[in-house]
């Protein structure tokens, strides 16, 4: 007979509630879980296709070995023993940093992820960190940073509560959100409307979200900043700002003003392509509107100039004195967050505190630019790469110049990669280990909790049991762990005690911890949970600031809520001098930089990328489910464009850039406006040796070929993936 269970999805930011249908040990099924006190039923087709997802017959059962030159099936006894043979002596003759770890997006998504990569690299003791955020979010963790002293403490907008909403760059429709967790982001944006709020998107393309607006700008693609500087500056000179309680919190207003003195409506509208009109109507409205929220993404951020656009997001929000504000902008607190400490400075955020061997590139949040993974790895010398573990990533299709990191990965001494696919990043590993499906792990979501624009804790335990053969993805993590450290073939679980016992020792001796003063192995033995992981949820539980315990979660598996966004700032505040630093130094010191560009004669055709439902990234091109349709690896040129270049609908086009050129299907549609081209990220599945037979089968163009990864956002190291020149030539 089949039974249900209830699971949270792991495959995209809005993290929606399902029910699943299971027979026997297959997901035969899955709904939206009406009872979810986040979700409330709402799911996309990509929740829809969760039982595809889970049973992929491509997924790798066993771990691979690299044997006489090719991946070979294997124990997992002979998968550590390989790790273990290899790592440490390269360690103990190159040097911690001849290791590098590379962190994909999906480790965010999975318990595992977010609990051990951070215990790996203090193993290691490696600083040569790339991560996906350099290709998506690290504008707004540095910039953050620079503003609040903290690169986590990201402010999302209250969506529920706000009378206007101002999008950059984000096109939540089709991405469920992203840095601001919404399940049913599409309903929430119409019940806005409905309760007579404003909606305006900014985007170069006429996006489903787009459509809903009750405007849409289709400025010049790049331009964020500028516009955002220009709308802050009237914001200024007329005399509408209005932080409110903001003001005895703030530091740099006086200054911010001379600082964007140049930004005027007049002298940003060429650039953006927008008239002075438009600008300065946009920002009388942001002012007069009872409570507002500025939010910009992706689109924003993977430009020349994302962190002083992510910035300038929070100046306007602080302007109209709408952060930390009910409707505005608030910082969520999520269950597993350290209870709140007494306001007060902190130590403050910086970048460079070291750089790259090679390129000199700044650290940010202690990462540096996956843009330049392949040069640390080919440029010989002391420090150089000889080792990469890669964790749930595939930088050969995410980062700039996937054909030269391919090249590189090959002179690697030994590559681990930590993936359920033989993709093609991780056919060049020397061992993969594979995790098993999402219905065979237990699931919490400490990252996105963090963002969710309503405080909730829900909990997963595993709907299947693991399938013999199969190991737990934590066990593969911790296994990993003991192996590069010296201390291959000890129980798995000593990591997670060691953690636990770490943990409790420095809250017995914290004064603001609820633990202070406790007896440390006392609390141990407290916490419940049947593995490892799950009495590591329970202290963070114990220590966060509602009281929870893992009992809790478990009596309500259709969650807990835990009520609106409230105001939070003198908590959340850690600069040094306890303020908000409305005008870091290196923001101030960037901003020049932004004022040339009022004067740059801009390209007369410029690439955007875009977002599908049914995909994200390059995770879900072998699912038959979600292929096919408008879910397509094509060029879209706005008719003008088409006419002027040549270009047919249905036609062939060779598109070239910095890093070479590509052969595309043309798309001609009024969605993206003149001079803008758009194909979507994630694709290029045709690389020799990687095993995803649907993917293969319409593998589609790699954009990232198209970048030679040395366009980057100078303050935060992230590659422009958007907004970059390209030349057309229609093929025959």
């Amino acid at each position: 007979m089949p039974r249900s269970a209830l699971r949270i999805c792991p495959l995209c930011e809005a993290t929606c509630g399902l029910t699943l249908t299971i027979e026997g040990t297959t997901v035969t099924g899955a709904r939206g879980d009406r009872d979810d006190v986040f979700s409330r039923g709402f799911i996309c087709p990509k929740g829809a296709a969760f039982g595809q997802i889970d049973a992929d017959p491509d997924r790798l059962r066993t771990p691979l070995v690299r044997r006489d030159g090719r991946l070979q099936e294997a124990t997992w006894e002979e998968a550590y023993d390989a790790i273990a043979a290899a790592v440490p002596g390269i360690v103990a003759e190159h040097g911690a940093q001849s290791v590098g770890v590379v962190l994909g997006n999906p480790n965010v998504h999975t318990m595992a992820g977010a609990l051990y990569p951070p215990l790996l690299l203090k193993t290691l003791g490696t600083r040569n960190l790339f991560t996906a955020s350099t290709l998506d979010q690290m504008p707004k963790h540095v910039s953050s940073g620079f503003l609040f002293g903290d690169p986590l403490a990201i402010p999302v907008p209250d969506l529920d509560r706000t009378d206007f909403l101002l999008l950059l760059g984000a096109n939540p429709v089709e991405s469920n959100g992203s840095l601001c967790t919404a399940p049913d982001f599409p309903g929430r944006l119409k019940a806005l409307r409905a309760r007579g709020g404003t909606l305006v998107v900014v985007d170069p393309r006429r996006t489903r979200t787009a459509a809903l607006a009750d405007r849409h700008l289709a400025p010049r693609p790049g331009s964020d900043a500028l516009l955002l500087a220009a709308l802050a500056h009237t914001l200024l000179a007329e005399k509408l700002a209005a932080p409110g309680p903001l003001e005895e919190r703030v530091e740099g207003l006086g200054e911010l003003g001379a600082a964007l003195g140049s930004f005027t409506p007049e002298a940003v509208a060429p650039a953006c392509d927008l008239t002075a009109d438009e600008i300065r109507s946009l920002a009388r409205e942001l002012a007069a509107a009872p409570t507002a929220a500025v939010y910009g993404r992706i689109g924003s951020c993977t430009v020349e100039h994302g962190t002083l656009a992510s910035w300038l997001v929070d100046v306007l929000n602080i302007l109209t004195g709408n952060l930390d504000r009910p409707g505005g902008a608030l910082f969520p607190l999520s269950a597993t967050d350290r209870s709140p400490r007494p306001a007060g400075p902190g130590r403050g955020f910086t970048v460079g505190r070291w750089r790259s061997r090679v390129s000199g590139h700044a650290e940010a949040k202690s990462e540096l630019p996956i843009a330049a993974l392949a040069e640390e790895i080919e440029t010989p010398g002391e420090g150089r790469i000889r080792t990469l573990i890669a964790i749930a990533a595939n930088p050969v299709l995410s980062a700039p110049d996937g054909d030269r990191l391919d090249r590189a990965l090959v002179g690697l001494d030994f590559m681990v990669s930590v993936d359920p696919y033989l993709n093609e990043t991780s056919r060049h590993a020397h061992v993969v280990l594979p995790p098993p499906p999402p219905a065979q792990s237990a699931h919490f979501d400490f990252a996105f909790n963090a963002f969710a624009v309503r405080n909730q804790a829900r909990y997963s335990p595993p709907a299947i049991p693991l399938e013999q053969g199969r190991m737990d993805e934590c066990e593969i993590h911790a296994r990993l762990i003991l192996a590069v450290s010296g201390l291959h073939g000890a129980p798995p679980g000593a990591v997670d005690e060691r953690v636990i016992a770490d943990t409790l020792a420095r809250a017995a001796a914290d004064a603001h911890s609820p633990l202070h003063g406790t007896d440390p192995s006392e609390q141990a033995h407290r916490l419940t949970g049947r593995t490892g992981p799950e009495r590591r949820l329970d202290m963070m539980l114990r220590l966060g600031p509602y009281e929870l315990v893992l009992d809790d979660l478990l009596e309500a598996p259709h969650g807990i809520d835990l009520g609106p966004l409230r105001p939070r700032l003198p908590e959340v505040l850690k600069t040094r001098s306890g303020r908000i630093e409305l005008l870091a130094d290196p923001i101030a010191a960037e901003l020049p930089r932004l004022r040339t560009a009022l004067a740059d004669r801009p390209a007369a055709l410029v690439l955007v990328g875009r977002r599908h439902l049914r995909s994200n990234n390059s995770w879900l091109h072998n699912v038959p489910a979600l292929t096919g349709g408008s879910n397509r690896c094509t060029l879209q040129v706005h008719p003008q464009d088409a006419a002027r270049l040549g270009l047919t609908d249905g036609g062939r086009a060779r598109v070239a850039a910095d890093g070479g050129s590509l052969e595309v299907p043309v798309e001609v549609t009024e969605a993206v406006r003149t001079g803008v081209v758009s194909l979507p990220h994630g694709w290029g599945h045709d690389r020799a040796g990687a095993r995803l037979g649907v993917a293969s089968a319409v593998p589609g163009a790699n954009v990232n070929q198209l970048l030679d990864g040395t366009r980057i956002d100078r303050l935060s190291g992230t590659a422009v993936l958007n907004a970059f020149p390209v030349e057309l030539t229609p093929l025959p």
